[in-house]
């Protein structure tokens, strides 16, 4: 796949304007905690998903390559699409990739009362980039990052999410109570945007006058 993406253009489809926050150039210009990726191999360019896009079933790697099959036949070149899970371990994985209709239905408190009857509130954040060359006959390329916690009663900002119900292992604080600097730099988003980095970097060197990874802001 690296031939075919090297200095192309690249649209993130997302029709989450939070997670924008947390994509190096999502809003055509660094975002505070981002990681870099160079502009050489990538220009980030936002496009909505369209409603009649359906929503996929399955397990979430399964979903990730199907959305980003999706995504390339509609805008017809190279995409990357993002996918966040959030897996209890005593659900076996559930809610998983229908976070989003829990979350809407049930609220951070009540997914904090799916485990009532649980001893085990262990939990994982999976986030998962899948990218597109826009060529149907090649593979379609993940990029997972993961963060364990678990989940507890909710506490902090209510802006983003299932935020105020995970608490990542090895602190005392939710998501959602942490400053953002912080949450960026353990989140599974970050840790997913890495290995991406990784990829783009490993595309074709860096000649003289281009943007160096690093120079830009990360992930939050």
């Amino acid at each position: 796949m690296a031939a075919p993406l090297a200095g192309k253009k690249i649209v993130f489809v997302t029709g989450n304007a939070k997670k924008l926050e947390e994509v190096p150039g999502g809003r055509g210009r660094p975002t505070n905690g981002l990681i870099s990726l160079s502009p050489r191999d990538l220009t980030l360019f936002i496009y909505p998903f369209l409603q009649q896009v359906p929503e996929y079933q399955g397990e979430p790697d399964e979903i990730s390559i199907q959305k980003c099959q999706e995504a390339a036949r509609q805008v017809q070149g190279p995409v990357l699409v993002e996918d966040t899970c959030l897996c209890f371990n005593a659900l076996g994985g559930l809610p998983g990739p229908y976070i989003k209709w829990f979350l809407e239905k049930l609220k951070p408190e009540g997914l904090y009362q799916l485990l009532a009857g649980f001893e085990d509130k262990s939990a994982y954040a999976l986030c998962t980039f899948a990218l597109s060359t826009g060529d149907p006959t090649e593979p379609v390329c993940l990029f997972r990052g993961r963060t364990s916690g678990r989940i507890v009663v909710p506490r902090g900002c209510r802006d983003f999410g299932w935020d105020p119900c995970f608490q990542p292992d090895g602190y005392e604080q939710t998501y959602a109570e942490m400053p953002k600097a912080e949450k960026n730099a353990i989140s599974h988003r970050f840790r997913a945007l890495l290995e991406l980095q990784k990829y783009f970097g490993s595309l074709a060197p860096l000649t003289a006058g281009d943007d160096r990874p690093g120079r830009g802001a990360g992930e939050g």
